[in-house]
């Protein structure tokens, strides 16, 4: 069994790789009964002064306690160094403190709190995002540890086919050694067909696809990747959440072009890869807020009607009675066509 350490630090920009992090901490954790106590503190909780009163506090049970702090990317330089440098060096015997921070452009770990735990004796771990032109290659020696050899076409194909996640390719990879390698004690080699027939596409990654066609006015591309999208079993609505999203976020960015930000700008500050970004960005300007702003309206309508139409209102309308797809379609044509 793993034993626990004093101190963690996981931060990073890899949001799904720092909650995988915790996941594992959290399985190690109760793996056995060495440790008899997960205190967790979140939201308006997760504060300095709130980890050095627990610190600070008695805990009754026999073994190693394990606190967990969420949201440290908040936290200032001067508050951690004033209320945690005297109970974190050392960190009081038998307790491991885990700090997880959620990193982007203006929220950061501070540097005081870095230092604290590498004073007690803890470990500080960054996982960050990978550089789009990066993942082909962490795709292949991810690959090679779970003896599947990919060249640079498999690796690229299965980008193409998953999404540039981290998680969702580790998943992927994995079932395709599960497939593939369980019988056999050599590397398996995979080529781009067998990539291509053996992985499923994120639904995440066609839902962006389809915005994109929706955002270009193109008709037939958002419906290619709706029956796509139906195909592979999601319903409406588990794609309502993340087309909105998208449209969202092209909303804000037509916004701030049409008050006179320039496009590089606001390209920057979006949580995506540059290309994406700027694509993105070149999308929503030609699109315009007014347009948006009624795609998200036909979006919150057809939420309204997959769900069984309003409730508000004694009868419900004749499109209620319509089949989901018919909906769907209608939407998307409506969208398109704005």
């Amino acid at each position: 069994m793993t034993s626990l350490g004093p101190a963690y630090l996981i931060h990073g920009d890899d949001h799904g790789a720092v909650n995988e992090r915790r996941a594992r901490l959290r399985a190690v954790a109760e793996d056995g009964d060495s440790v008899s106590s997960v205190e967790t503190l979140s939201g308006t909780e997760a504060s300095p002064a709130t980890l050095a009163a627990t610190l600070a506090s008695m805990c009754l049970g026999v073994g190693r306690r394990l606190i967990v702090v969420d949201g440290v990317e908040r936290w200032k330089d001067a508050e951690v160094r004033e209320r945690l440098t005297g109970l974190m060096v050392p960190v009081p015997e038998d307790t491991t403190v885990a700090l997880f921070a959620r990193e982007d452009a203006r929220a950061k770990a501070p540097a005081a709190l870095h230092d604290l735990v590498e004073q007690a004796g803890g470990q500080v771990a960054r996982e960050a995002t990978l550089k789009p032109w990066e993942v082909p290659k962490w795709v292949r020696a991810k690959a090679g540890s779970l003896g599947i050899e990919l060249d640079e076409e498999a690796a690229a194909a299965l980008v193409a086919q998953v999404g540039e996640r981290r998680q969702r390719l580790t998943r992927e990879l994995e079932k395709l050694a599960l497939e593939n390698c369980a019988d056999s004690r050599a590397p398996v080699a995979l080529d781009v067909e067998q990539i291509e027939s053996r992985t499923a596409r994120s639904a995440h990654w066609q839902v962006y696809s389809l915005a994109d066609a929706l955002l270009d006015e193109d008709r037939a591309q958002a419906v290619r990747a709706m029956v796509r999208l139906r195909g592979q079993g999601e319903r409406a609505a588990g794609l309502l959440y993340p087309l909105a999203s998208r449209l969202r976020q092209a909303l804000g960015a037509a916004s701030r072009l049409e008050a006179g930000e320039q496009p590089a700008s606001v390209a920057r500050s979006l949580r995506m890869p540059p290309r994406p970004a700027r694509a993105l960005v070149a999308e929503a300007r030609r699109a315009g807020s007014e347009r948006l702003r009624g795609a998200l309206g036909v979006l919150a309508d057809l939420e309204l009607q997959t769900r069984g139409g309003p409730v508000v209102q004694a009868e419900r309308p004749a499109t209620a009675a319509l089949e989901e797809d018919t909906l769907v379609l209608r939407a998307l044509e409506a969208i398109a066509e704005a």
